[in-house]
């Protein structure tokens, strides 16, 4: 889960060209928002299920008594 940082934006007090800090602020924090929020990595769809084939078959081969 993302952490949404309102300190980050800049005040009405420290604004020295006009409305151009606050919209780079705002602009920031979207950008971050949904480069977060709509991350194409799904780390759950890399994870390993189960013993593959190979794994299988050398199990079998391993109780029949074969090498």
């Amino acid at each position: 889960m993302a952490i949404i940082d309102m300190a980050s934006l800049p005040s009405p007090a420290d604004r020295r060209d006009g409305h151009s800090q606050l919209f780079a602020g705002i602009r920031a924090f979207f950008g971050a928002f949904f480069a977060k929020a709509f991350d194409p990595y799904r780390p759950e769809l890399h994870y390993m299920r189960g013993p593959g084939p190979a794994c299988r078959a050398k199990q079998a081969a391993a109780l029949h008594g074969h090498n």
